[in-house]
């Protein structure tokens, strides 16, 4: 496939590493050559099967936007912008393009949520919970979009909102945990990402699944689908 990755972060790189190896040809844009999302025109996307986000939260609605009037699909790993789901979907549908997002791309944090999921039902027994998130100081929003859906996901379960707590410190890549506690004992869920080479391969997997497909997917409806 013919890829188009915005953001030359951290995580970008990888993306980028990684769909090569995978045999995709890659073009990187960071936010330098997209000012004004310039870059993302019908005539320049032409060629492009996928387009690839790992941006920031101020840039990744104006290329959602670009993105749809091209008829491009999309994967996005940027988050900070869920406030916006709706009005997106909306986008997605009416553009008729395939678009896939998600908190974190990473195959790990997405059966957390699972675990997560059922441990959820300790709320309703007597037990307390709060979740901890944990990442670089250098991140741009907290709580982070995967503390929110794992609140999201522990919510849906229990019916029961769990505070969260934001640490930011050092170059941490991503820890999440998820606590219940009673009177008696204490349950700990935890995810611990040693690399963002997890959330990198996540990304390609969404898009090779993605390619041909129309409609708005939550990676974590369909990550089990995905070929390795």
């Amino acid at each position: 496939m013919n890829l188009l990755l915005l953001g030359r972060g951290k995580t970008g790189s990888l993306v980028a590493e990684v769909a090569e190896q995978r045999g995709h040809r890659v073009t990187v844009l960071g936010s330098a050559d997209n000012l004004g999302n310039a870059a993302l025109v019908p005539e320049r996307l032409q060629d492009i099967d996928v387009v690839i986000d790992f941006t920031t939260p101020d840039a990744v609605l104006g290329n959602i936007e670009s993105c749809t009037r091209a008829r491009n699909n999309m994967v996005v790993g940027t988050t900070g912008w869920y406030g916006e789901i709706s009005a997106v979907r909306h986008l997605v549908h009416e553009s008729g393009i395939g678009f896939i997002y998600g908190s974190n791309f990473s195959i790990g944090v997405n059966l957390f949520f699972e675990f997560a999921r059922i441990a959820a039902a300790a709320l309703n027994h007597g037990y307390e919970g709060h979740i901890t998130e944990i990442h670089h100081t250098h991140k741009k929003d907290a709580p982070s979009g995967t503390a929110v859906v794992l609140k999201e996901v522990v919510t849906s379960a229990s019916g029961r909102l769990l505070p969260i707590q934001s640490v930011r410190e050092g170059d941490v890549v991503g820890t999440h945990l998820v606590t219940f506690e009673s009177s008696n004992d204490r349950i700990t869920l935890s995810h611990e990402a040693q690399s963002r080479r997890g959330f990198a391969e996540g990304a390609v997997l969404a898009a090779e699944w993605l390619s041909g497909k129309k409609g708005f997917f939550d990676f974590r409806e369909v990550f089990r689908e995905m070929k390795r």
